[in-house]
This record gives structure tokens, C-alpha cells and sequence, in this order.
């Protein structure tokens, strides 16, 4: 690691970990006593999540619109699991002050005061009207177009990260998160966790914002975690392929006949060897249907159609694996050229600058 620092600092400054192992099983024990904020939590992905460390003794609070789906699961996971620190708060991610509301009563809720992971998971898929066919243009009041989808994915997921920067640093008895940490040696968490999908990665025809507010998503991901090393937070993201989850809306499902889609338990499984190893840090996963594959001497994975011994079931894929190297190389060519325009331009280009920098000052006083 330490020639790929070098070689590419920008990874090593911001404290990301090496490449995501698809290989490695997550210690669910991890999550014992862990305290967990789970938005969108009453269904889809969420509940898979809340299910599976609730199951660990994880201390989970569901954050949900629908109060009487969120109640009925709390109460049964609770029998099912003998936990009894699982929690259900109603919350809308669109208002600011529900979210607020969750974060106080979830620290309030919390053994320790304080929360070590915040998965910012709610989400929609359907809008009212599409926006790639507006309609009613012509009348003498058209309406604007439908953004709850941008409400929801967009909006809230700011809301939800905005609120986690300012806890999780503040989580009692957390440290900064650390690549080279021992997990068995963490006790608490510093952690968010963001749910893109396929469409953060690629157009989907016909889901115009909804494309838009998971490519913001994978947006938000990429600038956190060049700067959330500087509260020790660690930030991950996930983009899951289409699953059989309330999301897929009946166009989607007709357009997928005859596919395959992703298995819920796999971003559950993903999520969950995020959550469970304080050391993965700056990483984001794309989750896709089980494919047996087979990687060649070169590194390239391809399709295995028959059988064969080398062959191995994937379904969680590491994505932006050398985006910081990238950036760096592209950072380091830049500013080269633009140190160099600097040189040719001299003191003379230097005096030039400062004279207009001066009456832009005196005619600012002016107005």
C-alpha cells in the first residue's frame, strides 16, 4: 500500500481504505450493542437490514412514513430476535424537522448517548407525471412538474447526511475511522452509509429524476468522501440493481420479463460488510444479480455458461475503484498546465492582475 500512496497520495490523504474484499464474510458479532439509524426501514432494503442486526443485538431505529407497518415490524422483530433496543420513530425525510426530531430522540434512545451508523436508505421510484411528457403546458396556470422524487431521494438523503456529519463525530467513545484499524478492538462507529442504485451509475429511459437524484446520490458519495476524513467519518455507498422491492414500478417490472434481477439479501449483505468492519472506508459497491464467473491471469471477470471448477457466484462488485487515481492524475495535469501559463505570464502577468483586482475593489465601495 505504501507504493500506491505515493504513487496516487490523494486515496492515502483522505484515509481511504485498499479495494472492497468481496471475498471477505462480515462478523455480524461486530454489530452487537452498535446503535443504528435505518431511514426508509419499513420495507425494501431497510428492512432487511433492520432484520439481520436487529438479529445481531445491534440497537436499530427504524425511521418510516408508514406508522403502522413500522410498529407491527418492530414488534415482531423484537419477539422473533429478543432484542428489545429496537425502536421505531415516524419520520417523513422530506421535512426538516422530522428529521431532526429522529436524530435527538434516536440519541435519546441510544445506552450511550451517542449513533454509530446512519444508512440514508428511503427512497421512491414513481412519480404522479413523468417528466419526460409534460402536459397541461398550455393552460393559463400549468403546473409544475412532480418533484417528490427528488423530494424524497434527493432532498432527504441531504437532510439524513447533513444531520449524521454533525452526530457521528460527537458519537461518545468513537475514534476516527482508521483503514488500518483492529476491528475487534473498535467499540463505536463514526459511519454513513448511501444507497444509490443502477441508476446512479447509468441512464434508465423514462426515470428522468429519479436517475437524477441517484446520480446526486453518487455525487454526494464521491465529494463526503474526499472530505469527511477531516471529522473521522467514514462514508460508503451502495448501488444495487433492479430487486423485487416495492421501488419496481410495473413499467420496470415488464421491461425486466424474462430477466434476472438482484437479491435483496445480497445489498443486505453488502450493507452489512460496510457496517460491520469499521476499516472499509471511502468504498462503494454495486450489487447485481448472482452471476457464476471466472477471473482470467489478466484480471478480467467473464461469464462462466457451463460448468467449471474455477468458476465462482458473484454479486457485489466493487465500482469508482480507481476514481481517486484518476482524479489525481487529472488534478496533477491540470494544475502542471496552469503552474506553467503561470511562468509564461510573469510579473508582469502578476501586476496586470492586481491593478484589476484594485479597481474592482475601489468600485465596489463605489455602489
Amino acid at each position: 500500500m505504501g507504493q500506491e500512496a505515493a504513487k496516487h497520495p490523494q486515496g492515502h490523504i483522505i484515509r481511504q481504505s485498499p479495494p472492497f474484499d468481496a471475498d471477505h464474510i462480515p462478523d455480524d458479532a461486530w454489530m452487537k450493542d452498535k446503535v443504528v439509524i435505518i431511514t426508509g426501514g419499513a420495507s425494501g432494503f431497510g428492512l432487511g437490514m433492520f432484520r439481520r442486526w436487529a438479529a445481531a443485538q445491534a440497537v436499530v431505529v427504524m425511521a418510516d412514513i408508514n406508522v403502522a407497518q413500522g410498529d407491527r415490524l418492530v414488534r415482531d422483530v423484537k419477539k422473533a430476535t429478543a432484542n428489545s433496543n429496537l425502536h421505531f420513530i415516524h419520520c417523513d425525510v422530506t421535512e426538516w424537522k422530522s428529521q431532526v426530531s429522529l436524530f435527538r430522540e434516536a440519541a435519546k434512545l441510544s445506552p450511550h448517548g451517542g449513533i454509530d451508523t446512519v444508512v440514508a436508505n428511503a427512497g421512491i421510484a414513481a412519480a404522479k407525471r413523468t417528466f419526460e411528457e409534460p402536459n397541461d403546458i398550455d393552460l393559463a396556470d400549468p403546473p409544475p412538474p412532480d418533484m417528490s422524487i427528488l423530494d424524497v431521494n434527493l432532498k432527504g438523503v441531504v437532510y439524513t447526511s447533513y444531520l449524521a456529519l454533525w452526530y457521528l463525530p460527537r458519537n461518545p467513545g468513537s475514534s476516527p475511522a482508521d483503514p488500518s484499524c483492529v476491528p475487534a478492538q473498535v467499540t463505536r462507529d463514526r459511519h454513513l452509509i448511501l444507497m444509490g442504485s443502477l441508476a446512479s451509475l447509468m441512464p434508465i429511459p423514462g426515470s428522468a429524476l429519479y436517475g437524477t437524484s441517484k446520480h446526486a446520490v453518487a455525487g454526494l458519495y464521491r465529494n463526503l468522501r474526499a472530505s469527511s476524513f477531516m471529522q473521522g467519518i467514514r462514508v460508503n455507498l451502495i448501488c444495487p440493481y433492479f430487486v423485487e422491492t416495492p421501488l419496481l414500478t410495473a413499467p420496470a417490472r415488464a421491461l425486466l420479463a424474462g430477466g434476472v434481477l438482484c437479491n435483496e439479501e445480497d445489498v443486505v449483505e453488502a450493507a452489512t460488510r460496510f457496517a460491520a468492519n469499521p476499516g472499509i472506508v471511502g468504498r462503494a459497491v454495486s450489487v447485481g444479480p448472482r452471476l457464476k464467473v471466472k477471473q482470467d491471469v489478466k484480471g478480467e471477470w467473464h461469464l462462466v455458461e457451463g460448468e467449471d471448477p474455477g468458476a465462482e457466484q458473484r454479486a457485489i462488485w466493487e465500482i469508482y475503484l480507481h476514481d481517486l487515481e484518476d482524479a489525481d492524475v487529472f488534478q496533477r495535469r491540470c494544475l502542471a498546465m496552469i503552474n506553467r501559463v503561470t511562468e509564461l505570464r510573469g510579473w508582469a502577468g502578476w501586476a496586470q492582475d492586481m491593478v484589476t483586482a484594485l479597481v474592482y475593489g475601489i468600485r465596489s465601495l463605489w455602489r
